[in-house]
């Protein structure tokens, strides 16, 4: 005789939560690399010797920093595996993947200033200076303000904007030697 008893089968274990969406300083990510692509295409797509096309350096701005985004979050989805169902990947996926819309954000002054340049007819010159400012004082004010909002007092939150600018005036710097 056996003492086999059988028992219930164990109650499938529930998928693991979903991660929460990106506050704070996360942003500040996004913000930063989303900015700092901005400029660095601005710089590269402003050529001397060429035909000046503010449209579609806006639009090359608009879809880089999308794939950028696609593929960063895509990344961050890939080193982080959980167990789980087919379904389940597949939402943590498109939470990575929504994750990232700061670092779309970041380039629409950068856009807006390309299709603004294209409608007045602006001088690629004077686009690229303006825009490669803009973006520094962008990354100055999101330095600052998240850094703010995370906890830092105002003096270190200063300097943590005046580190993300520095990031700008090297971007600028490199765009003059260069050229």
């Amino acid at each position: 005789m056996s003492d086999d008893i059988s028992s219930p089968p164990p109650a499938p274990a529930s998928p693991p939560p979903l991660p929460r969406p990106r506050r704070g300083a996360d942003w500040m990510f996004g913000g930063v690399y989303g900015t700092v692509l901005a400029s660095g295409l601005l710089a590269a797509l402003d050529q001397k010797s060429g035909e000046y096309t503010p449209y579609y350096d806006a639009s090359w701005v608009l879809v880089t920093a999308a794939t950028a985004a696609l593929a960063h979050g895509y990344s961050h989805h890939m080193t982080t595996h959980q167990d789980g169902s087919a379904g389940h990947r597949w939402r943590l996926l498109a939470r990575a993947l929504f994750n990232e819309w700061p670092m779309i954000v970041a380039t629409l002054p950068t856009v807006l200033l390309l299709v603004l340049a294209g409608v007045i007819g602006w001088d690629s010159h004077g686009v690229t200076a303006v825009g490669l400012g803009l973006n520094t004082a962008l990354l100055f004010a999101w330095g600052s303000l998240v850094a703010l909002r995370v906890g830092y007092r105002m003096a270190s939150a200063l300097l943590i904007g005046a580190a993300d600018a520095t990031i700008g005036l090297v971007i600028i710097v490199a765009n003059a030697l260069i050229k």
